[in-house]
């Protein structure tokens, strides 16, 4: 006996959605910093994805759908009064992007951390940006989201993506050349890219 056509819908429903459950954790991780609350921000926003599984269009990108329902659950379950960063959207942000990575390579920076093992630094460099950079980097750079899929999912302009992005990359830059300073990698002579 054939099963009804939305029974049908929901297994496939749910086969898209559970196979992208380890980038939901991932980004949810991203978003609060601690295992156990990713985790709770996971089971939030599956349980939603799940009673509204109908709202979904099947073929689109789910990864999206979820991280906008996990990114949703984070905001609301979060303290209030939490500090908020002050964000720039001129193009100065990409001027100073540019220059900071030019100072990388004048300072030889790049052939120096091609050969180091950076993952520890980069997971406690990108801990620490502030949420809406983190939020930009790790939606485009690690989950591999477009400017335009980042905007949505973070409902803001895609403009604001570029700069917050631009900015948590400088922070990172800035964060990393102190890293490879401080272990020795590259002479404290050598300067670093300003987060200022």
């Amino acid at each position: 006996m054939r099963k009804p056509a939305a029974t049908d819908a929901h297994a496939a429903f749910s086969a898209v959605a559970l196979a992208a459950i380890d980038d939901v954790y991932r980004f949810a991780r991203s978003l609060t910093r601690d295992e156990a609350d990713a985790e709770d921000v996971v089971q939030e926003a599956y349980l939603r994805a799940f009673r509204s599984w109908h709202t979904f269009e099947m073929g689109t990108d789910v990864r999206r759908w979820l991280f906008t329902i996990a990114r949703n659950v984070f905001l609301r379950s979060r303290e209030k009064g939490k500090r908020e960063v002050t964000l720039d959207d001129d193009g100065a942000e990409i001027v100073d992007a540019a220059q900071a990575r030019e100072q990388w390579i004048q300072g030889g920076l790049d052939a120096i951390l091609e050969r180091t093992d950076l993952g520890p630094a980069i997971a406690a460099a990108l801990a620490e940006l502030p949420e809406p950079y983190r939020e930009a980097v790790v939606l485009v750079d690690l989950e591999d989201q477009s400017y335009e899929a980042a905007a949505e999912v973070l409902e803001i302009p895609i403009g604001t993506v570029r700069s917050r992005l631009f900015r948590g990359r400088k922070l990172l830059q800035v964060s990393l050349a102190q890293h490879a300073m401080d272990a020795g990698l590259i002479p404290r002579a050598t300067p670093a890219p300003s987060a200022e």
